[in-house]
């Protein structure tokens, strides 16, 4: 179906007309999160130990039966911030389930180097190499550090451009779920309970009050992903003469405001 055909049985059609394209649209969508679900997967257990070292105990690519709690790495990848994975008892409550993880208890591996500062809950937060952004809407290699031209990925085949909350949100859920011991992605799945995940991350990445961060946030991902971008071109090396006359100028503001 053409664009200008879609866009006119959308301005012009019947209730029948909308409803069928709205059909044709999330079978669409449901098929390309179901390609993404089958990728991700086999692909993160490349990434979740440094190159060259094996997960031990071995993980199967083709089973998630021994992933989520069950595996001591995935688990305390999935461990909820604010938890010690560590501590016997927590791991033994997660596996049980009688520690039951809410929605808005996201886990460890969202956050930079594995790493959450209570005091700073930003911090890293939504920048950890896992959220294999790259693989997904660029190209199947190019979480690598040295990416090969493989296949246009989908930012390009759909002109995306730049990034935004809603695929950043989108990432984290499905590699949640891959390391998670499920094995089939549903809105129904009390177990992973994705569709809550997600929408959790979204209200924050939405919200008008965290609207600072989250530009910061975009740009950090703009310029990883897409850095010949205009979302990009306010990027600003970290150790540039004009990074650190901004940060000059931000202490200088900060010292103002307390004197």
């Amino acid at each position: 179906m053409h664009d200008t055909g879609l866009l006119e049985r959308l301005k012009n059609g019947s209730d029948e007309d909308i409803l069928h394209v709205g059909e044709l649209i999330g079978k669409g969508a449901t098929g390309v999160q179901g390609d993404d679900t089958k990728m991700l997967k086999s692909a993160v257990l490349d990434w979740i130990v440094p190159q060259g070292e094996a997960i031990q105990p071995p993980l199967h690519r083709n089973s998630k039966i021994d992933r989520g709690f069950n595996h001591d790495l995935t688990g305390f990848l999935l461990c909820p911030v604010g938890l010690d994975w560590n501590d016997t008892q927590t791991q033994e409550n997660l596996q049980s389930g009688e520690l039951w993880v809410c929605r808005d208890q996201w886990p460890i591996f969202v956050y930079a180097h594995h790493t959450y500062d209570s005091k700073d809950p930003w911090n890293g937060l939504l920048r950890s190499r896992l959220l294999a952004y790259k693989h997904v809407f660029t190209s199947l290699s190019s979480v690598e550090k040295e990416p090969k031209a493989t296949r246009s990925g989908n930012a390009r085949l759909h002109g995306m451009n730049s990034v935004t909350a809603a695929s950043i949100a989108y990432i984290a859920t499905q590699v949640r779920f891959a390391l998670s011991s499920s094995s089939v992605f549903s809105r129904t799945d009390t177990t992973t309970d994705s569709e809550t995940f997600y929408h959790s991350l979204l209200d924050v990445l939405e919200d008008p009050d965290e609207s600072k961060e989250v530009d910061e946030l975009l740009m950090w991902w703009n310029c990883q992903v897409f850095p010949m971008s205009s979302a990009a071109k306010q990027c600003v090396s970290a150790n540039s003469a004009l990074s650190k006359i901004r940060q000059k100028c931000l202490s200088l503001k900060q010292l103002q405001v307390w004197t």
